[in-house]
């Protein structure tokens, strides 16, 4: 695995004693699109702040590509595009002159086609002449993430980019980043819509209380944490589960007219034609069948309140 971010026991202890990182270790390879997850306050933007060099770290330390973050901090800034939660804005400037500043701030030469793709990419280039006062909310977003895109950084942190956002925005944002990470482009995002690191991320992180709790590929945390249900809408409403089935994890529910069992999602059938003969031959009968799974929102939630 070729590394672009490299955390080593990172430390952030603020002078009224809050700790907001606690020896965090953490590597987000080349190219993969990392998802981090935390409840608020749980030390995601901090962290972020930390590994773009905006923030100081107590101890520790971050590379970047390479790159000591303290010591070579131009070398390894050059790398990063952030996109923060706060919209930060020259209002009377261009969306255009905006971009293309931002660019030359980070000594990239002139490319007036880069930049009308990437304004075309967020569909910002009709608005191009607009000056930043006139546009709406959503607008500004948008330039915000041209910003972070326009030095055409190798590694994109993108802080809550979708939080409050239109469903066009949203839209647009995930399409960039699959074309991104087809480039090779390293994406680490944080989000309160779960729904999107489940169908965008590669790895998952969760922080909690400033400590990495759980790094784990997508996939596999969907196969050892989730769990399938089997759910039952029995004809006749029963009061209790049969004293036969007591060693079963079965729930009633709805007023004893659904039955439910849950499952890992990584045990294969887990006894299911059994189940369904034993409430055959318990009398049991019911109309209709159904199974779900768990979603990353759930297995989140369970991590959590832990």
């Amino acid at each position: 695995m070729s590394l672009m971010i490299s955390v080593s026991d990172v430390s952030k202890k603020y002078a009224s004693g809050l700790v907001a990182l606690d020896g965090v270790n953490l590597e987000i390879a080349k190219g993969e699109i990392f998802a981090l997850l935390g409840p608020n306050g749980a030390g995601k933007t901090t962290l972020i702040g930390v590994i773009c060099g905006i923030v100081s770290m107590s101890s520790g330390r971050v590379l970047v590509d390479g790159h000591d973050i303290s010591h070579e901090y131009r070398a390894a800034r050059s790398k990063v595009g952030l996109v923060p939660q706060e919209i930060a804005l020259d209002i009377f400037a261009t969306v255009w002159n905006t971009v293309c500043f931002s660019r030359r701030l980070f000594g990239r030469r002139a490319d007036n086609r880069y930049i009308e793709q990437l304004l075309r990419d967020l569909s910002l280039w009709e608005k191009r002449g607009n000056r930043i006062v006139e546009l709406s909310g959503g607008m500004k977003r948008r330039v915000m993430i041209a910003k972070a895109l326009s030095h055409e950084p190798d590694v994109v942190f993108l802080d809550e980019p979708t939080a409050g956002v239109d469903v066009n925005l949203r839209r647009d944002m995930w399409a960039l980043v699959r074309k991104l990470r087809d480039k090779g482009v390293t994406i680490i995002l944080t989000t309160h819509y779960i729904e999107e690191a489940e169908e965008m991320a590669d790895r998952i992180g969760v922080i909690n209380r400033g400590r990495i709790i759980l790094v784990q590929e997508k996939t596999e945390l969907m196969r050892k944490l989730g769990k399938r249900r089997l759910t039952l809408t029995l004809r006749t409403p029963m009061s209790a589960v049969p004293p036969e089935l007591v060693d079963w994890p079965l729930e009633l529910d709805d007023n004893g007219r659904r039955l439910t069992y849950s499952f890992s999602a990584d045990a294969e059938g887990a006894g299911i034609p059994v189940l369904l003969g034993r409430l055959s031959q318990l009398g049991v009968d019911y109309k209709d069948l159904n199974t779900s799974a768990s979603t990353l929102e759930d297995i989140f939630v369970d991590i959590i309140g832990a």
